[in-house]
């Protein structure tokens, strides 16, 4: 026969377990949030950018 103490202490343990569980799963999620978002941002602005060519000039011409 367990005593009650013991009750109690499994119970916080696993309580304890699950909330670390879903702090970890919460992380996990805005990680993968946050990298999705950065990726498409990246590709939004390549996509804003001209299309480089070997006529025109990178920058511009130097003046005296």
């Amino acid at each position: 026969m367990t005593k009650m103490s013991d009750d109690t202490e499994n119970n916080l343990a696993g309580r304890a377990a699950v909330a670390a569980g879903a702090a970890i799963g919460s992380a996990a999620i805005a990680a993968a949030l946050l990298f999705v978002k950065r990726r498409r941002d990246k590709a939004r602005d390549a996509r804003s950018l001209p299309s480089p060519t070997s006529t025109a000039p990178h920058f511009p011409a130097e003046t005296d």
